[in-house]
């Protein structure tokens, strides 16, 4: 599982072995490094046999006529490491046995992934600015150690403590990307009574939304009432709903405009009964005007995450494709004080782990949610998304997190003033980016 402790769930080969590149282009000759971790795990000289098994051609006694084994004598380089060569055929995981008792796996990728690398990180998360508990520099160090690349302080109604986030650490290097943005709470005026419509988070946005409510509301409402006039409402909505459905989909165009990423929230929260009734939140879906819907967030009950996924399933079946993200909700990071601490989160399949880059890619749909509020990972998403995200759940990802970690620990030590701590920061600089490098290769 993803682990706020340094508890991290490794293929046991890993403990003992190095593969790389585990992430290689299909149809390209390919040389691959079995580096022993020790002594221990040293390869006795001569000659060893090594097979390379794809995963999707079926067992080889079973189905004997398809391209399922491949066999090789091979023998250990000066270095102790066997290499070898090799064209994966076909996007998908090829198992890599040496001696039969070594077990290790690659993963080979289509063109449209080369040159993508999975960044996994969190769009929607609380500080004590609002309703959290950790203040905005705390929470990002607090989430870098358990393994985020990316993540945003959307706290209620306020944007300024995701810029002080951004401002803690803008004198340190750090590879963790941290963005702008706020959760949105739209009222609209309807027959004089001020009703708010479902929430929305604007993650990356340039300004704040939340601004030009509080700003000028009676403005707002206007341009939302005449905007309502220009648009089709579908005909089951009624009365206020109509300006609350005009509300929504007003905010999820300003989020465009202003280069975010607009994020339908939680729409089978419950408070004894469903907040966002599911007739209206299949309006919202059938009007794809949204930058992302959250499938997963921070409710552990099978009746808000297990609906929102069905309802994704469900939309894919009709013919509807929208891009989808996972996240927390957080308003802590600490699993024994906040039951939503490190529950969800989003792997993005991006060129570069930065907010314009990141916020393409989902929309480009390059993004798989991650369910971890069970010691098993579950994963949400289009079928090779969700293939290649498990792969690097088992065989990347516990690495990665072990680098995540150090760096998060000098984050909080920096943000608290410790002394060291920037001197650790400036040390540790660019061990991500050279991970990255050896281990997906292109």
């Amino acid at each position: 599982m993803f682990t706020n402790q340094l508890q991290l769930s490794f293929d046991t080969a890993l403990r003992h072995y190095d593969i790389y590149p585990k992430v290689i282009p299909v149809g390209k000759t390919s040389t691959i490094t079995v580096a022993p971790l020790g002594l221990q795990a040293a390869f006795a000289p001569g000659e060893h046999k090594l097979l390379i098994c794809p995963l999707d051609e079926g067992e080889p006694k079973n189905f004997p006529d398809r391209p399922n084994l491949f066999e090789y004598t091979v023998t250990p380089d000066a270095d102790g490491c066997i290499r070898f060569s090799f064209e994966f055929f076909s996007e998908q995981q090829y198992l890599i046995r040496i001696d039969d008792s070594l077990r290790l796996n690659v993963y080979a990728i289509d063109e449209d992934l080369v040159g993508r690398y999975p960044f996994r990180g969190d769009l929607h998360m609380h500080s004590c600015r609002s309703d959290g508990e950790l203040a905005p520099a705390i929470v990002c160090a607090e989430y870098r150690k358990i393994g985020y690349d990316f993540m945003a302080i959307t706290d209620h109604r306020k944007y300024e403590p995701s810029l002080e986030a951004i401002e803690a650490y803008k004198d340190v290097p750090i590879e963790l990307t941290i963005v702008p943005g706020e959760e949105i709470h739209p009222p609209c005026d309807f027959e004089g009574k001020r009703i708010h419509s479902p929430h929305i988070v604007n993650f990356g946005g340039e300004k704040s939304i939340n601004n030009m409510f509080s700003e000028n509301p009676q403005a707002r409402w206007d341009e939302i009432e005449a905007y309502a006039e220009t648009i089709e409402i579908p005909a089951r909505l009624r009365g206020s709903e109509r300006y609350t459905y005009a509300s929504c989909l007003w905010v999820f165009n300003e989020v465009k405009k202003c280069g975010g990423l607009s994020l339908f929230c939680h729409p089978y929260g419950r408070r004894g009964v469903f907040v966002v009734p599911p007739s209206f939140v299949d309006a919202i879906m059938e009007s794809h005007e949204f930058g992302a819907f959250e499938v997963l967030d921070g409710d552990i009950s099978f009746e808000q995450n297990g609906f929102q996924t069905l309802q994704y399933y469900e939309d894919r079946a009709r013919g509807r494709r929208y891009p989808i993200v996972g996240s927390t909700d957080s308003h802590g990071a600490f699993l024994s004080d906040n039951c939503d601490a490190n529950v969800a989160s989003t792997i993005v399949f991006s060129p570069v782990n930065e907010r314009r880059a990141l916020i393409a890619s989902i929309k480009d749909f390059y993004s798989v949610a991650v369910d971890t509020i069970h010691d098993t990972r579950r994963y949400v998403g289009e079928w090779r998304f969700v293939r290649y995200a498990c792969f690097l759940g088992n065989n990347f990802i516990p690495l990665h997190d072990e680098l995540c970690f150090e760096e998060g620990r000098a984050m909080k030590d920096y943000a608290c003033g410790i002394p060291g701590a920037e001197e650790t920061l400036r040390l540790i600089s660019g061990r991500m980016k050279a991970q990255r490098e050896k281990y997906f290769g292109w």
